[in-house]
């Protein structure tokens, strides 16, 4: 009788191998799911690789979110804005029509009455609505932005200039900010004007049509305050030449401090000139638009990489709307109001309801142009902005393709190969088990016989 005993390393041997083949096909069958990736032990390189991936795909998701806000949030500022400069043209239309003399009283009230529903309007779309957000109030984006007076208040008159007055008197270097000097009475019962820039008093006859003869001489003259000028301020502290500030006497919003304010000590310049003059500041009764919002932007990035402040903001806030004028602009002393324009065009619907058909002629004509300029200019960058923005979309669908593609190209499973090898394995796998069976034994009185 002969006695057969499998060796132990047999054993041993046989069920590492069948653990290896079962592992093998385990595996494979995880891979059922679409994704060769499931741990960093399955492939470091790629795993490393993947994480990459994920992190781009990720970013490029929250870019596109981005995107997406801020040009849903531009297109209902620029859809406000189209509707604010249709309303300034035909604000601009009523105020050449009001400046014809052959208008009767009855016939300005009526004109008057329409430049207000006007201006109310420009004030609603002023406070527009993203959801709950206001699209024009900066970063205070829960605040109304614009509100206007119940009542009048005394606002100083300023003296709008053309833009050939602008190039003659003034450094047109403001942006956004329409030129003027404030009017003046003097204590001689005239009317003159004051650059708030250097002091100088100008006669209402020459900023009107005096200057122009020295023009028509010379298309490149310039103001010569020792010729052209009557005189200048005296800075009350120093005795010399200068201005005080706009704001010791002016809120930003136009409205006087002291309605009984008067300036003394006009300083000769020049041979002839007048001097000894007390000047009262002219004004005008009517009601002033506030703006609530600030002028901070909104930015939503739009790509990696360095920040770019300028192309990221979003949003316009007032003084991007409505300019400045000489009661807050940059020589003023006072913070923007962000409702200058609107102010401006409030002044000449006091003058229209007044029947001042000389100063609409001028001044009332040059604001509507220049109110309706500043919108439509706000209007135009933003459009540039929304083209730039949807531009990087575009950028960033094609960027998200590449990604999802390199993901893809890492991590996804071959199907067909992936077939051929479960069925390889599956083979070898049950091939062990029927060997197995044949050559072990099932027990120990097997091993007898």
């Amino acid at each position: 009788m002969a006695i057969r005993v499998a060796s132990t390393q047999n054993v041993y041997n046989y069920q590492k191998a069948l653990n290896e083949a079962s592992k093998r096909q385990s595996d494979l069958l995880e891979q059922g799911d679409g994704s060769k990736l499931h741990r960093p032990s399955d492939d470091s390189v790629a795993y490393a690789k993947y994480l990459r991936y994920q992190i781009s795909g990720n970013e490029n998701t929250q870019y596109q979110e981005n995107v997406d806000t801020a040009i849903s949030w531009m297109k209902t500022s620029d859809s406000a804005l189209v509707n604010m400069t249709d309303i300034q043209t035909t604000f601009k239309e009523k105020t050449v029509s009001a400046a014809n003399d052959t208008n009767n009283t009855n016939d300005m009230q009526a004109i008057a009455k329409e430049m207000m529903a006007e201006i109310q309007q420009l004030v609603s779309l002023g406070n527009t609505q993203q959801g709950d957000r206001y699209i024009f109030a900066g970063q205070r984006d829960t605040t109304m932005p614009f509100a206007m007076s119940e009542t009048e208040v005394t606002r100083g008159l300023a003296k709008t200039l053309s833009d050939k007055q602008s190039a003659y008197f003034t450094n047109a270097d403001d942006a956004g900010t329409v030129q003027q000097m404030l009017t003046l009475s003097g204590s001689d019962g005239n009317t003159y004007y004051l650059n708030t820039k250097d002091g100088y008093i100008y006669t209402k006859d020459f900023v009107e049509s005096g200057y122009q003869d020295k023009v028509t001489k010379d298309a490149n003259a310039t103001v010569n305050p020792a010729v052209d000028a009557v005189g200048q301020l005296q800075d009350w502290d120093t005795g010399n030449g200068g201005t005080e500030t706009v704001s010791k006497y002016f809120r930003n919003t136009g409205e006087i401090i002291d309605s009984k304010a008067v300036l003394s000590g006009a300083k000769d310049v020049g041979s002839g000139k007048v001097s000894g003059l007390t000047f009262n500041f002219s004004t005008v009764q009517q009601k002033i638009v506030t703006y609530n919002g600030d002028e901070n932007g909104i930015s939503m990035v739009k790509k990696n990489g360095t920040t770019e402040p300028t192309s990221d903001i979003i949003n316009v806030t007032g003084s991007d709307i409505w300019g400045k004028d000489i009661f807050d602009d940059a020589n003023s002393g006072n913070s923007a109001s962000g409702t200058a324009m609107l102010n401006e065009m409030l002044t000449v619907y006091a003058k229209v309801k007044g029947d001042d058909h000389a100063w609409l002629t001028g001044d009332g004509q040059t604001i509507s142009d220049q109110a309706h300029a500043t919108t439509v200019n706000t209007e135009t960058k933003l459009g540039a902005r929304q083209q730039l923005y949807t531009s990087v979309k575009t950028m960033l669908g094609n960027q998200n393709e590449n990604i999802t593609n390199d993901i893809t190209n890492v991590s996804s499973t071959d199907v067909a190969k992936l077939s051929v090898k479960l069925m390889e394995e599956t083979t070898i796998y049950n091939m062990s088990l029927a060997l197995g069976a044949r050559l072990l034994p099932s027990s120990l009185a097997d091993y007898l016989s």
